[in-house]
């Protein structure tokens, strides 16, 4: 039975929707979701069993479609099913398991999952047709494709691997101007008492440190071994990160290219009625971007999901020049949407949530 909306109704789908929209035709799977596919607010999507090597990344346009696209630019085709090694500097595109027919009224959005975007691997979704990245517009009929190009770490990945994430949207959702400022004075939305709220909730980075030994991230080490995203805690840290510390200075000065993990100076909080998206970049704070896993459920870093004092981790890399970091220098802005309804379920209710209540923490991938 297909959803239904009033005139009014405004906000992005919680979990059982996205079971309703699944099982009305909405969200068509080439195999059916697994148990924990779908999330408090978003649905994992899963690679599909061929991988095409491009020459570039691309935008299909309004007069193409992505596989046609692909025929003109791949180099090879990888399959995918006992699981493939993508490579650092390459660009792929992957087809996905789940495609889309979408009532006229319901868009989507698009967003690395947080595990994905602390390996520091890219990933945009395409839709046919489409003009940017990320986005499907209301109504889209048709399949969905991953561009994936790893950019510190090569990847072991397989049919079914899950590196991005969609939420499904019904007209606008944002919470801006006096409400945001209303939702921060009843919420908290950060403990901070004098926060920037202009534009989204303004996230400052954190270089005082964390626990006994001052640690403020971790950046990258170059030419290591490959990480199966498959895999929970399997792989030493020190083989793959060079812990940072605080400095005297309460800086850190991003070299060229590098990637770094650092985490918020501000706790963060996102009420069971909303949603939250960090903005991955803002030229006007510096030459660097900040955040490719941008999704917060509800639920996150809220007390009653054990979620007290959830910091949000941060992916750094800087671009073209060095640039200076200053502690608690804001690095991006958290956008808060209105959810269609309360999920079922929130982040961190035992639904295997990996970074509730964290703080300085790398991807799941890593022993702690």
């Amino acid at each position: 039975m297909p959803l239904a909306f009033g005139p009014t109704d405004r906000g992005i789908l919680p979990d059982r929707m996205i079971a309703a929209l699944t099982s009305s035709g909405g969200i068509i799977t080439a195999v059916p979701l697994a148990d924990d596919q779908i999330q408090p607010a978003s649905l994992d999507l899963r690679l599909g069993e061929i991988a095409f090597r491009v020459r570039a990344s691309f935008l299909p346009g309004p007069r193409a479609s992505v596989a046609q696209r692909i025929d003109s630019l791949k180099l090879h085709e990888i399959a995918l099913g006992d699981g493939a090694v993508l490579e650092t500097g390459c660009v792929y595109i992957v087809p996905l398991l789940e495609s889309l027919a979408l009532p006229a009224d319901l868009g989507a959005a698009a967003n690395p999952k947080s595990s994905t975007g602390r390996l520091d691997v890219f990933t945009r979704v395409i839709a046919d047709g489409a003009r940017s990245f990320d986005r499907i517009e209301p109504g889209y009929h048709g399949p969905l494709y991953l561009e994936i190009s790893p950019r510190t770490f090569p990847v072991l990945v397989r049919e079914g691997s899950r590196l991005s994430q969609m939420r499904f949207h019904r007209g606008r959702t944002v919470v801006a101007g006096e409400a945001l400022i209303g939702l921060h004075a009843s919420e908290g939305l950060v403990d901070d008492p004098d926060a920037d709220l202009s534009e989204g909730v303004a996230v400052g980075v954190d270089l005082a440190g964390f626990g006994p030994d001052g640690l403020v991230g971790y950046r990258a080490k170059r030419h290591t071994g490959l990480i199966d995203v498959d895999r929970r805690a399997r792989y030493e840290v020190a083989d793959y990160w060079e812990p940072l510390r605080a400095s005297r200075s309460r800086t850190l000065i991003l070299d060229p290219d590098e990637f770094y993990i650092l985490a918020s100076k501000q706790a963060v909080t996102v009420p069971p009625d909303f949603a939250a998206e960090m903005v991955p970049f803002d030229p006007l704070v510096g030459e660097f971007r900040v955040h490719y896993a941008g999704f917060f459920d509800p639920g996150f870093g809220c007390d009653e999901a054990g979620g007290h004092g959830s910091r949000a981790v941060l992916e750094v890399r800087s671009h073209e020049v060095p640039f200076i970091l200053e502690h608690g220098q804001t690095v991006g802005r958290l956008v808060y949407e209105h959810m269609l309804a309360q999920p079922d379920q929130l982040y961190g209710e035992g639904i295997g949530s990996n970074y509730q209540a964290q703080g300085l923490k790398l991807s799941k991938h890593f022993r702690p």
